[in-house]
């Protein structure tokens, strides 16, 4: 099923070299001679069985299909019955059912995506926000693919010159591979590589969500604060000290980009076995998290500030004064003191609201997320953030290896290295005849 079953309309999608002429013979009209991307209206029944239903029928032929196969799409209502029935007759047809990905697994292996690409399908539908969301349609419509094909002719390019002067060797005069030419050609692929393996943390920070700790005394309004956040009621509110015992997280979205906030247990002192638990669970989400909201009503002791201050060196920290409804006509804290203090400060109601959407616009800020051109390559997938490192190694040593005049032959290797990483990365190969198909088109030998 290309959807589930529950809704008006339901798609079962069928996908094969034999799958148009499967499904007509379950139809009621001819289909085999239908012209690609046309809609046709029938009757879906099989020989032995009532009609199961009214249907639309589209025909897609190869190759200019999502597979690459001939497919034809079944649109039904969209019962649990129908859909099941359609299935079952398909299957007793001589169809089987998909694994899952096997769609996708398909459009690779007959060349409609890379590799690449068809990982960014599963981003594209987990996408939680609109930056995910176009990161991975850019990834989907070939931006990381375009970013490597760049590299891999630029690398392509140095192996056909040092392999071509390998082969003539025994030609001392002949120099093919300009060491300087060659340096410079490297520094520019070993910075994009570089880049490129750099985009990760912003690329996982948008995929993933970024981690955001809301901690504090106990009844400082933590847990009022993660409602108003995330619109509901998530956390339960209570004047008693030491309500919240377990951390809760929720997500909201932020100018398209998804955060996710974790409530935590109060810090006090407290011989609660479960409360200590609890508290012990703040520190550890307090360390996991990329931003801290540091939520107080009274001033913080110099101690608070001491131990505060030694978890967050490598976090961003924002100093949430809260409770301001309780003291309407003056602040909370005079602003010489909030200045001295070694974070940021905002004063805030949870309760009512106010300040929510400046808190909002500062946690977006503090984030520290690039704006995202249409065309950029961001690396979201662990396994291409390894290939790179592993490319960046080899590149390093290509341009170590010709700052100190190392053989060709010893380069060579590390540049193939370094093309059959990339190539991992979009599920290619670097074939021997593709080097010399480079080097005889940019090359006239023996003219």
């Amino acid at each position: 099923m290309a959807t589930p079953s529950g809704g008006a309309i339901g798609i079962v999608r069928v996908s094969g070299p034999d799958s148009i002429a499967i499904v007509e013979r379950l139809f009621s009209r001819k289909i085999s001679e239908a012209k690609s991307h046309t809609m046709h209206y029938g009757v879906f029944a099989s020989d032995s069985s009532m009609p199961v239903d009214d249907v639309m029928v589209g025909i897609f032929r190869a190759p200019h299909t999502y597979t690459g196969e001939n497919s034809v799409e079944i649109y039904c209502h969209g019962s649990r019955y129908i859909m099941s029935e359609i299935i079952r007759i398909l299957i007793e047809s001589g169809c089987r059912q998909a694994e899952p990905g096997e769609f996708t697994r398909r459009a690779f292996v007959n060349g409609r995506m890379d590799l690449s690409q068809a990982e960014a399908v599963a981003d594209l539908i987990a996408a939680s926000g609109r930056a995910s969301h176009d990161m991975a349609l850019g990834q989907l419509r070939g931006n990381i693919s375009s970013e490597l094909s760049s590299l891999r002719d630029k690398l392509l390019k140095m192996t056909s010159l040092m392999e071509l002067e390998l082969d003539f060797s025994d030609h001392e005069e002949l120099e093919f591979a300009d060491r300087s030419e060659l340096l410079q050609l490297a520094t520019v692929i070993q910075h994009r590589i570089s880049s490129l393996a750099s985009s990760f943390r912003t690329g996982q920070a948008i995929k993933q969500g970024i981690p955001v700790a809301i901690i504090g005394k106990t009844n400082v309004g933590k847990s009022t604060l993660l409602n108003r956040l995330v619109g509901e009621d998530k956390a339960i509110v209570s004047d008693i000290h030491g309500t919240t015992r377990d951390i809760i997280e929720d997500t909201i979205d932020i100018h398209g980009i998804t955060f996710r906030f974790v409530d935590t247990a109060g810090l006090r002192t407290t011989d609660d076995v479960i409360e200590q638990i609890g508290i012990e669970r703040s520190y550890s989400a307090l360390s996991k998290a990329a931003i801290v909201l540091w939520v107080i009503d009274t001033p913080p002791s110099e101690e608070e500030l001491t131990d505060i201050t030694s978890r967050c060196k490598d976090k961003q920290v924002i100093l949430v004064i809260n409770k301001t409804d309780k003291h309407p006509t003056a602040p909370l804290f005079t602003s010489d003191y909030t200045s001295s203090l070694p974070f940021p400060t905002l004063s805030i109601s949870a309760l009512n609201g106010t300040g929510i959407n400046e808190l909002t616009d500062i946690i977006y800020a503090k984030a520290g997320i690039p704006e995202i051109g249409e065309n950029d390559a961001i690396i979201t997938s662990a396994r291409h953030y390894s290939s790179l490192l592993q490319a960046q190694e080899s590149i390093n040593r290509v341009l170590d290896g010709l700052e100190m005049n190392i053989p060709n032959d010893l380069l060579s290797e590390d540049l193939r290295q370094c093309l059959d990483t990339l190539a991992d990365i979009t599920g290619g190969i670097i074939t021997p005849s593709e080097v010399l198909n480079n080097i005889f088109s940019h090359f006239c030998v023996g003219k």
